[in-house]
């Protein structure tokens, strides 16, 4: 069976088409586009027009390659900035009427629990884990081993939301770092004291910010890095801490020079950094690790026929 996923993120729009049969899947295209959705208004619940309208594009040309395809079942997933939007129901109407793509909100929750499969799916989970997934509307963090989901929580702390609140300075002022920090101190409580008790060995990255970290660390050293070609990848924590400390301190066109960085990427991975940082000074895990699977795969272990995506 040919299956199609759509992952409509706050900043990237991903297709996904795979074949499925009892023994996994083939992946037979993939592709993605910096549609920026939550550009703008993201942090007053508002999608604005010209952002929507890329979002609609965008679906459009999706759908044009989804039936050279001849694919059987569509599974197309909205999160942060449609769920969160005033007007995500226009936007959803849209693609309907427009691209001829039903859309699926996911709800916080949803979310996290499509990248704990997707996680899985790539093998990167090994003893208690902590994965984080930073997108431009929300991080989801999910609290688990390969067994089992232990808790899970979405919040509304995507590099988006962060960048449009906080981040307005070139580089980054000592002002704006501070009062980032600060604002993670209450809307991370609950995270930290459920990882004080659980004490998750290892920080697994889900895909976005993560890969461009490790693209960033395998340039610097020299090393190739493809991340078409792997699900994994442990990042050495030292060396992300050097990482991080530069990117905070780096200009835009700075940031914008280095091998291995991606244009959407270039200011939110300051804020993503900052996050990040905050996240290992809390809950200090022995291990970092990449995992390229994130949400669609998620959603694409749902569609395989051997019941794969169930605990």
């Amino acid at each position: 069976m040919r299956k199609a996923v759509i992952d409509m993120g706050t900043n990237t729009f991903h297709l996904l088409v795979a074949d499925t049969r009892a023994s996994g899947y083939e992946v037979l295209f993939k592709t993605n586009v910096p549609v920026k959705l939550g550009q703008g208004r993201i942090n007053e619940n508002l999608l604005i027009p010209e952002a929507m309208q890329r979002g609609i594009d965008a679906l459009i040309n999706f759908a044009a390659i989804i039936k050279s395809y001849d694919v059987t079942e569509v599974v197309a997933t909205a999160t942060s900035a449609v769920r969160s939007a005033e007007n995500g129901r226009v936007f959803v109407a849209r693609a309907k009427a427009e691209a001829g793509i039903t859309i699926r909100v996911l709800s916080g929750d949803e979310e996290a629990e499509f990248i704990y499969r997707g996680v899985r799916l790539a093998g990167a989970i090994s003893g208690t884990s902590l994965i984080m997934d930073i997108g431009g509307g929300s991080v989801e963090f999910i609290l688990c081993t390969r067994e089992q989901l232990i808790w899970k929580k979405s919040y509304d702390l995507g590099a988006a939301r962060l960048m449009q609140r906080f981040f307005h300075s070139d580089p980054l002022s000592a002002e704006e770092r501070v009062a980032m920090q600060a604002h993670f101190v209450p809307q991370l409580h609950e995270l930290v004291a459920v990882c004080r008790e659980h004490r998750p060995e290892t920080l697994i990255g889900s895909a976005g910010a993560f890969e461009t970290f490790a693209q960033l660390l395998a340039e610097e050293q020299g090393t190739s890095l493809d991340l078409a070609e792997i699900a994994t990848a442990d990042i050495d924590i030292p060396a992300y801490r050097t990482l991080a400390g530069r990117l905070q301190q780096a200009s835009h066109a700075e940031r914008a020079g280095m091998k291995g960085m991606i244009p959407l990427r270039v200011d939110m991975i300051v804020v993503a950094s900052l996050l990040t940082d905050y996240v290992l000074e809390q809950v200090n895990p022995g291990n970092l690790r990449l995992s390229t699977f994130d949400l669609k795969m998620g959603v694409l272990s749902t569609l395989l026929p051997n019941n794969s995506h169930k605990n």
